[in-house]
């Protein structure tokens, strides 16, 4: 495997007529995927080269996406090899989307994705949808949508460190495996897009200094009647004009900019052009989907929370409640 190999990628999207992103994705890979781009690339790349290169098998069928060794194989890895592994994932600290499991290795990361993916395979169907995973982390729900029958998935997250993790994953999947990840944000994909069948934006939108525009950046990524699958904080208020813009931090997070009530994004959604507009899910964050583990180590869901009433952030804001809405292009 050559590390960040994106040829497959930039191949398949010129056979779709999108000879012009294609460069301009070349162009961004080549700039973002250097020695030069973080200070702690050359330790990651040696983390993923140590990995060991044998004939696995590779599955994202069960909660885990998981990488054991080919029945071909003589035996399992040994107690040694497996402390390498161990050591090399653990270069990648923290891991915060999964979980994952590498040969014997159980990655219980920060979230138990698999919780929101089952939320998410309950009402969406992917079997040969062309999808855009925005935010995408380490690639963990791309790997889960292919084996559900997508035709592609191509994740954007800008930070290095995930194009890693993700790195350290496709080490072991299928050649042919239509996951990708390229390291951009939303704002710098192409105006007027207009391929995808389905967009996911899991976790952005408050991220973001103008819902709006990311909505409508959304929205232009997609052909005439896509679908968007969004996912994203809410406040459980009555008043459909009703906002929480913190004026701090939010469960210690500077960049949280705007928490609509349901009736709100229901309102910027119209506004930006979607319909038939449903709200598939409704779910507190609680302690047993996001918390601290041994391979992420930093604080977590319950240093967010006020220690005596889990209800609310340390700073007094309502706590963590996450609505999952489809909606589609007009």
């Amino acid at each position: 495997m050559i590390l960040f190999d994106r040829e497959s990628l930039f191949n398949e999207l010129k056979a779709r007529g999108l000879d012009n992103w294609a460069k301009q994705l070349r162009l961004l890979c080549d700039e973002r995927y250097s020695p030069t781009s973080h200070g702690d690339y050359k330790k990651w790349q040696a983390a993923v080269e140590a990995l060991p290169a044998i004939a696995t098998q590779f599955s994202a069928n069960h909660d885990a996406v998981e990488v054991a060794c080919d029945r071909s194989e003589a035996s399992a890895l040994s107690a040694e090899q497996l402390a390498e592994v161990r050591s090399a994932l653990m270069q990648l600290h923290p891991w915060r989307k999964g979980p994952f499991k590498l040969f014997e290795l159980f990655i219980d990361t920060e979230w138990r994705s698999d919780l929101k993916w089952q939320r998410m395979e309950k009402c969406v169907d992917f079997a040969e949808k062309m999808v855009l995973d925005i935010g995408c982390g380490n690639g963990y729900y791309g790997w889960k949508m292919v084996d559900r029958g997508a035709d592609m998935v191509i994740g954007c997250d800008p930070t290095l460190l995930y194009n890693f993790q993700y790195e350290a994953v496709r080490r072991y999947a299928p050649d042919n495996c239509a996951n990708f990840l390229v390291p951009i944000a939303d704002h710098e994909l192409p105006q007027q897009l207009g391929i995808f069948d389905l967009t996911v934006s899991m976790g952005v939108l408050y991220h973001r200094t103008s819902p709006i525009d990311h909505l409508i950046k959304l929205a232009e990524t997609l052909q005439p009647n896509g679908q968007l699958l969004l996912e994203t904080l809410i406040i459980d208020a009555s008043d459909a004009r009703h906002v929480l813009v913190p004026d701090g931090r939010y469960a210690k997070m500077r960049n949280v900019w705007f928490i609509p009530s349901l009736g709100l994004l229901r309102t910027w959604l119209t506004r930006t052009g979607f319909t038939e507009i449903v709200v598939v899910d409704v779910t507190a964050t609680t302690t047993d989907e996001q918390r601290k583990t041994e391979w992420m180590r930093y604080e977590s869901l319950a240093d967010f929370l006020d220690p005596n009433d889990a209800s609310l952030t340390i700073e007094g804001h309502p706590a963590p409640l996450r609505a999952m809405l489809l909606a589609k292009k007009r």
